[in-house]
């Protein structure tokens, strides 16, 4: 029967159960899945999800799947190799073990043909006639001719080592090597027993013991070194008697015949007769198996020897003509001895394509899925409000592409909040300061009638003028319903508050208004002179007894208005002038200066910057220049594109 075995059967006869699926391959062990039912289910579930959930994982599945034909296909290729070389090893080995066998069945077709011969003899047979049991003179004439004759047969036949002759009435053992032995108790051996038994038929004897005869020569019979070819005498005769034929042959004969088909020391060969005996064999006897554990069924098969660890291959031959067997044992590290460089190179490259396809995954992992996870960590700060979130990119491909922009994203999201957000809150808190500087329009309205009308009735023209002119400038201030005046109504508002302080200060300054035809007509925030005014009376012309003068000006310079309130007063002292110079120069909202900016003193100018700011945006601008001793102007700029329309609606 051809040798046949594949990865697969082996691996399910020891026990294992083969699965593949798309998270990988693996070996299972049958009472393992029986025993570990729950705790295997789990894993499973715990790689089906690292399975979804993993990029990595799924790409070195996805490999390891793809180099899955390459694998079977290597392990298949191993597989036949081997299958083809111990098929043509065996048709090769097979055909010359039953040469071999031909020659031993000719050397003991042979042997028997001259057993035949001999014992047939007439010549021979007639000098072995005397029956006495203490031999003749002539008796031993007699047998000095047999001896001499088997002596020469011996001498002429190299396939013999020895030619005896057992004379059962004498008990003497005639031998062509050591000559005439008394050999008595040869009757009561077995192998004597069972030629009487046979009458006449071959009997093939196997020496179990070593025995030595005279001057050391080992015993016709009883040489373990060769095998006896037994038959009873004169077999034309009815009364064959007693007397035995003995040809003795080497058992280095037989082996010669055999060592041909060993290729090396740890191969063996035996050869059995038709009852399953060793005749010889060139295993030694710590190397000799036992044949009855030997499968022999089949011509070849690949077993476990009793006495060795790896498998050996058994090739059986056997002769149809005597029914002799020739077994031949070769351990299969022999046999792949020149392959098995091949299958091991085949072995690392499956390795090595596993760990490529893990590499490559893991390659594969870093310059794609790698980037796309930092993408989604940084999407989830986003999502959580970290506007601070940056991914580091140091690629130039369209990854690194879609990092930037994601970093752009992030950066635009963050100076929207803060140009817009933050504004919005700037704005709210400018105006809720406004709104909170300013009391209830009707209480105060009503309050400034009742002052009114009662210095009126007191004939206080003065005190009757200032409230009338206050009374007036609180309607339009807390107004609600307009956010802009024009610049006309601008000058006319500040009249009245202007007159207010005349009345206060007793005309101590005069206040003059200029404005370009081309811009009365243009609006601006209302109430956005009148800290700027309020500062010039207060700080500027206080203290000026007399001669002094404010001035209130507006005009068109290129694509900007230009607002302007002068006083000739006491101006602002070069250190007061810068930290007010520093003030206005300085970026953020309100809650940027320092507590000293945001009292009182500087609160009016602060209310001026950011409000423009605010509602002008950027390009609106606002200083001051003062000379100690001579006066201060204040200089707002706004863009005239701004100022186009009038804006409506109440304040925030």
């Amino acid at each position: 029967m051809a040798l046949h075995r594949s990865a697969i059967s082996a691996i399910h006869n020891k026990g294992y159960t083969f699965f593949v699926c798309v998270t990988g391959v693996g070996l299972l062990h049958r009472s393992d899945l029986k025993g570990r039912g729950g705790m295997e289910m789990k894993w499973l579930r715990e790689l089906q999800d690292k399975f979804s959930s993993s990029i990595q994982v799924r790409l070195t599945c996805y490999f390891i799947v793809i180099l899955l034909p390459l694998i079977f296909f290597s392990l298949y290729a191993n597989i036949r190799s081997q299958h083809i070389l111990e098929q043509e090893l065996g048709e090769r080995t097979m055909s010359a073990m039953s040469s071999a066998l031909e020659y031993v069945d000719l050397t003991m077709n042979g042997q028997k043909n001259l057993s035949t011969l001999l014992s047939t003899d007439r010549s021979l047979t007639s000098l072995l006639k005397h029956n006495e049991q203490q031999l003749s003179p002539e008796a031993l004439i007699d047998f000095m001719q047999v001896m001499l004759q088997i002596t020469n047969i011996a001498a002429v036949n190299p396939s013999l080592s020895e030619v005896t002759i057992y004379h059962g009435s004498s008990k003497r053992m005639l031998s062509s090597r050591i000559g005439a032995l008394y050999k008595p108790q040869a009757v009561t051996e077995q192998w004597y027993k069972d030629v009487m038994r046979l009458n006449g038929a071959y009997n093939l004897y196997l020496p179990e013991r070593h025995e030595e005869s005279l001057m050391g020569w080992a015993d016709p019979v009883y040489n373990e070194d060769q095998i006896v070819l037994m038959q009873l005498m004169d077999l034309y005769s009815r009364d064959r008697g007693s007397n035995v034929l003995m040809l003795s042959i080497p058992k280095s004969l037989l082996l010669g015949y055999l060592m041909s088909l060993v290729p090396s020391e740890t191969s063996h060969v035996y050869l059995l007769d038709e009852n399953g005996r060793l005749i010889v064999t060139n295993a030694s006897e710590e190397q000799r198996v036992d044949i009855a554990n030997i499968e022999t069924t089949h011509q070849v098969t690949v077993q476990e020897m009793p006495n060795s660890s790896e498998n050996n291959m058994v090739l059986r031959v056997e002769s149809p003509v005597s029914g002799w067997s020739l077994l031949l044992m070769q351990p299969e590290s022999e046999i792949y001895k020149k392959s098995r460089p091949l299958q091991i190179f085949s072995y690392w490259i499956i390795l090595i394509s596993c760990l490529l396809a893990v590499w490559i995954s893991w390659l594969i992992y870093s310059g794609i899925a790698s980037p796309i996870s930092s993408l989604v960590y940084g999407m989830k700060q986003l999502r959580m409000g970290n506007f601070d979130a940056r991914l580091v990119n140091n690629r130039q491909d369209e990854l690194g592409y879609l990092t930037d922009a994601f970093n752009q994203t992030v950066e635009q999201q963050r100076h929207l909040i803060r140009d817009i957000y933050e504004q919005q809150l700037r704005l709210t808190k400018t105006e809720l300061k406004f709104l909170q500087s300013q009391i209830n329009p009707h209480f105060l309205y009503n309050t400034l009638d009742s002052i009114y009308w009662s210095a009126k009735n007191y004939d206080a023209e003065e005190i009757s003028d200032m409230v009338l002119n206050l009374s007036r400038f609180f309607r339009l201030s807390l107004s609600k319903g307009r956010e802009s005046f024009t610049i006309e109504e601008t000058f006319s508002h500040l009249q009245y508050y202007i007159r207010v302080q005349q009345l206060r200060f007793v005309d101590q300054f005069t206040a003059s208004f200029h404005s370009t035809a081309d811009s009365s007509s243009l609006y601006v925030l209302k109430l956005i002179l009148q800290p700027l005014v309020e500062n010039a009376i207060l700080h500027g012309l206080e203290k000026k007894k007399r001669d002094g003068e404010l001035r209130i000006s507006a005009e068109l310079q290129d694509d900007r208005l230009v607002l302007l309130v002068s006083d000739n007063g006491k101006g602002i002292a070069e250190e007061r002038m810068q930290r007010i110079g520093a003030m206005l120069t300085r970026k953020g909202g309100s809650d940027t200066y320092e507590a000293s900016e945001r009292n009182a003193e500087f609160f009016g100018l602060l209310n001026v910057k950011e409000r423009i700011k605010l509602y002008y945006g950027d390009s609106a601008e606002f200083s001051i220049e003062s000379e100690e001793g001579r006066g201060t102007t204040a200089r707002v700029e706004l863009p005239i594109e701004r100022c186009m329309n009038q804006w409506e609606g109440e304040e925030p």
